[in-house]
């Protein structure tokens, strides 16, 4: 079913966009990365939407479409998810789009961290070379869609550093910043980061969406 656009966009240039991720770092984030555009940006918990979406897809672009596109249907509201992962050169990739279930589900940041760890165990430093992509699927109830990417590249650590951030952060590293990504501030990770390169083509993706 087709959605008139005045039924999910207000009558003023505020708008409502939704992050669509129940990941409360994840939310500190978006909220601090895309404050300058004109939407009111809205939670799932906000909403009271309690759809759980499975994440199939074959890659980071299938799980975040998958995702805005139902959430923006449930929600009837302009919806914005992503999907991340890190890719370890040394292991071929992974964990890649598997990156949050790397060490089975319900794993905790420091049960996933330590599992990579043990992956790596006796890889030399030159060889743990390391990529953070992001890919964020904008959709709208209509059935539009449009993408962003970012990605950041780094090192793995033999061991944790810096109490901010989660999931893979305090493991990688940034040597032009001699720092993981856990010791930066906000406001720095999110100028370096994969999720702040896929941030700053946002603005972009929605003009392209006539929003």
């Amino acid at each position: 079913m087709i959605i008139p656009k005045e039924s999910y966009l207000s009558g003023d240039s505020l708008h409502y966009l939704l992050l669509a991720t129940n990941n409360k770092a994840k939310v500190c984030e978006y909220r601090s990365l895309l404050q300058s555009l004109p939407f009111r940006l809205v939670t799932l918990v906000e909403r009271g939407i309690t759809l759980e979406v499975d994440e199939v897809g074959e890659s980071l672009e299938e799980n975040a479409r998958l995702k805005a596109m139902l959430l923006s249907g449930e929600s009837q509201l302009v919806a914005l998810a992503d999907d991340s992962g890190l890719e370890v050169d040394a292991l071929g990739g992974e964990p890649g789009r598997l990156s949050a279930r790397y060490a089975g589900e319900g794993a905790s940041d420091r049960g996933r961290v330590s599992h990579l760890l043990s992956k790596l165990k006796g890889i030399p430093w030159e060889r743990r070379s390391a990529c953070f992509r992001c890919v964020i699927a904008v959709a709208t109830p209509d059935g539009r869609l449009g993408f962003c990417c970012g990605e950041c590249r780094g090192l793995i650590l033999l061991e944790p550093k810096g109490e901010g951030g989660f999931g893979y952060d305090p493991i990688f590293y940034l040597p032009e910043l001699d720092k993981t990504m856990s010791q930066l501030s906000l406001e720095e990770k999110n100028r370096i980061s994969h999720r702040g390169q896929a941030a700053s083509g946002v603005s972009r993706v929605l003009a392209e969406l006539g929003l």
